[in-house]
């Protein structure tokens, strides 16, 4: 009798060491971007059902990142920690190559529309506008040069939004298409942009537009 009561007494303690055991295996696992109920079963010697019946999940394959989940397996709260902290290093460090990326990304945007675009021109046409930009010969050469590159010489010539001779945008003439007036209009732009009728060239060759 002695010796069946020294039996149970050690069934009792190992049972007991055990459910201590057990207990210091449960841990508590935060999901992070690319975790499956699966995947974290595996890294903890458990089972989907078991995930499933401890955190009372009622679709194993929905989970949230920064949900918590109790796991009975291997893993300890130190290792959860550790994960933790990576996860919340590595988001940070995410969030700064976006925020690094976006003034890039602006500018480059700013940069493309720069170069696809005409700037506006001054509506207002005043002789001394006019008279900004020098007529000498080497600037009526370049002045003929561009006509030829952008319409051939054709006063009627039009592409999209840009017409006549010198492919102004149509909202500089004002709906006036006349000869005179495209001449009036493309003085006017080349001296407030670019000075001179020889610099409106030497950007068109750079950029191939004026």
């Amino acid at each position: 009798m002695k010796i069946k009561n020294a039996l149970l007494s050690t069934a009792a303690a190992t049972a007991s060491l055990f459910a201590i055991g057990a207990t210091a295996q449960a841990a508590t696992v935060t999901v992070k971007a690319g975790d499956t109920v699966s995947a974290i079963a595996a890294d903890h010697n458990t089972t989907i059902d078991a995930i499933q019946q401890a955190n009372h999940l009622k679709d194993v394959n929905l989970i949230l990142v920064g949900q918590q989940l109790e796991v009975n397996g291997d893993s300890t709260t130190t290792t959860s920690t550790q994960t933790t902290q990576q996860t919340t290093t590595t988001q940070s460090s995410a969030q700064t190559s976006q925020t690094q990326a976006q003034p890039s990304q602006a500018s480059q945007t700013q940069s493309s529309q720069t170069q696809t675009s005409k700037p506006a021109a001054q509506t207002t046409q005043t002789s001394s506008s006019t008279s900004n930009y020098s007529n000498n010969g080497s600037d009526s050469a370049a002045k003929a040069w561009i006509a030829g590159k952008e319409s051939g010489g054709s006063y009627s010539a039009r592409n999209g939004q840009y017409f006549g001779k010198y492919q102004l945008s149509a909202s500089y003439l004002n709906g006036d298409y006349s000869a005179a007036n495209q001449e009036r209009v493309a003085n006017s732009y080349v001296a407030s942009r670019y000075g001179s009728w020889s610099n409106a060239k030497s950007h068109w060759l750079a950029n191939g537009w004026y």
